[in-house]
């Protein structure tokens, strides 16, 4: 009994692997028949990636445009703006008179910022007493007018010093300057240089990737039940269902995942100073990451009406993936449905993996648990998306929707 047992076994696995070949070599000679599909998989990622990579070459912001008011018009006022004009990050492109001329300049993007000085400036530090600068910035363009505020800030930070040096030391002596009863001392981690590049294309790469993945191996799912070709398709590469849904998503994960790992050795080492943390786990979370979005595909595939519901859901699942990862906006304190919908895609798992591994050299078990989560969304989806994509294959009457 168990030598019978264990031949059927033997056998099913033979059958399995005999049609997931043949299913992969199918799907290819699909592709190549089809150039838009092919082109969809092959050029048209790198096309994406490479125009991602050329807009965020310049790593680090430089000359955003700011408007400068100086209703002073002092010796200090004056001082400032020299200093703003030789701060790299930022760029004086207008001064007008008043306050009011700055807001259309604003409101056409020509400045991103406004730092206005007011009128007795210079007569409130000469007396000793405190002045305000003020700054202005537009929070639609948060990166540009925040990047902007904190140079403004940082030049402001070094103009206290200097003012307390030349204007209060010299006209009331040196037993007027005293340290400050609090400082903070605020050191940047992980990314100190605020490197745009390093941060952005090491989400909006694998962002793009699978994306086009999961439209993809979606579309190639729903093809074979539109077309009514699902049972006929099994039959020829080999009759063993799940070999066969196997062998259909090969080509798209290994194509992918190779496309990912290049990604992560241009930002990581060719574009950055390396991996502190295990590119080996890095690469497997990369693997684990197209595995489980083919999972979800082949789920989506199936649970869907017909093609055009399942394409329209898999890019809602997969399109809003960078807004809920946690990366670009924080998901502590969001709402429930944003921090349940953080933990129901895997492209947040792998961002926390990318995270431990390629700034922080996190702790193995922080490691293993994030590789972890990256299973569990292979699994699950598999399991759903096969028993559903088996029961359409058993219920023609579902065939042909388009």
């Amino acid at each position: 009994m168990f030598y019978s047992a264990g031949r059927s076994l033997l056998n099913n696995m033979n059958s399995f692997y005999a049609t997931l070949k043949k299913a992969s070599q199918d799907e290819w000679q699909f592709l190549q028949r089809s150039p838009w599909d092919l082109a969809l998989v092959t050029w048209m990622p790198w096309l994406a990636m490479a125009l991602m990579v050329a807009l965020f070459w310049q790593s680090v912001p430089r000359a955003l445009p700011i408007a400068v008011v100086d209703s002073s018009h002092s010796t200090i006022s004056r001082d400032i703006i020299r200093k703003v004009v030789s701060t790299p990050a930022i760029s004086v492109v207008a001064q007008p008179l008043n306050l009011a001329d700055t807001w259309p300049l604003v409101e056409s993007n020509q400045a991103h910022a406004v730092l206005y000085i007011p009128p007795q400036t210079d007569k409130q530090i000469a007396n000793n007493q405190p002045a305000t600068l003020f700054a202005f910035y537009n929070a639609t363009m948060t990166t540009a007018g925040g990047t902007a505020v904190r140079a403004i800030d940082a030049v402001v930070k070094q103009l206290n010093k200097d003012i307390a040096i030349q204007y209060n030391a010299f006209s009331l002596g040196p037993s007027v300057l005293k340290p400050a009863p609090v400082q903070a001392q605020v050191t940047l981690l992980y990314n100190p240089a605020r490197n745009f590049e390093i941060f952005l294309i090491g989400l909006l790469l694998p962002g793009i990737l699978h994306f086009v993945m999961c439209i993809a191996l979606t579309s190639s799912y729903a093809r074979e039940l539109r077309d009514k070709t699902v049972q006929i398709w099994i039959d020829r590469v080999g009759g063993h269902t799940a070999g066969a849904i196997v062998g259909k998503a090969l080509p798209y994960v290994v194509l992918f995942s190779l496309y990912g790992m290049a990604a992560i050795l241009w930002i990581s080492y060719i574009r950055g100073d390396g991996i502190p943390g295990s590119l080996s786990a890095l690469l497997l979370g990369n693997v684990l990451l197209y595995c489980a979005y083919a999972a979800i595909a082949l789920m989506i595939a199936a649970l869907a009406p017909d093609m055009s519901s399942a394409l329209s859901g898999v890019g809602l699942y997969a399109g809003t993936s960078l807004a809920f990862c946690g990366a670009t906006f924080p998901i502590d304190g969001a709402s429930l449905f944003a921090r349940m919908w953080h933990h129901l895609i895997p492209f947040s798992s792998f961002v926390k993996l990318d995270v431990a591994e390629r700034y922080i050299n996190a702790p193995l078990s922080v490691t293993l648990f994030y590789l972890m989560c990256l299973a569990l969304f292979v699994i699950v989806p598999s399991l759903i998306g096969y028993c559903a994509y088996k029961k359409a294959i058993n219920s023609p009457e579902k065939w042909g929707r388009r």
